[in-house]
């Protein structure tokens, strides 16, 4: 919910009390187009932000980001060593049977 205290940003022009229909129809073919624009670039960048191409792409990037950082690369040894040994534990402790 908007805060009816807030600032507004208006674009375009807005015609004083009275003289909407005196304004020049040049005038008024240019503030479509701008609008159209305008609108046009606002879709661009919703589907921008929502496309699942974009977010797979974004999500691999971070993940590589974090694969790049000596603390994660540190943890991740860690982890698979740990791995390789619980499995050569079971490996010899099914064996010993």
């Amino acid at each position: 919910m908007a805060d009816p205290d807030s600032a507004v940003e208006v674009q375009g022009t807005v015609a004083p009390r009275g003289t909407a229909g005196k304004r020049d129809p040049d005038m008024i073919v240019a503030d479509i187009e701008q609008t159209r624009e305008n609108l046009a670039r606002t879709i661009d960048a919703l589907t921008e932000r929502v496309s699942p191409a974009n977010n797979v792409r974004r999500l691999k990037e971070r993940a590589a980001q974090q694969v790049a950082r000596p603390d994660v690369q540190l943890v991740a040894a860690a982890v698979g060593l740990a791995v390789v040994g619980f499995a050569i534990y079971r490996i010899w402790g099914r064996r010993r049977k």
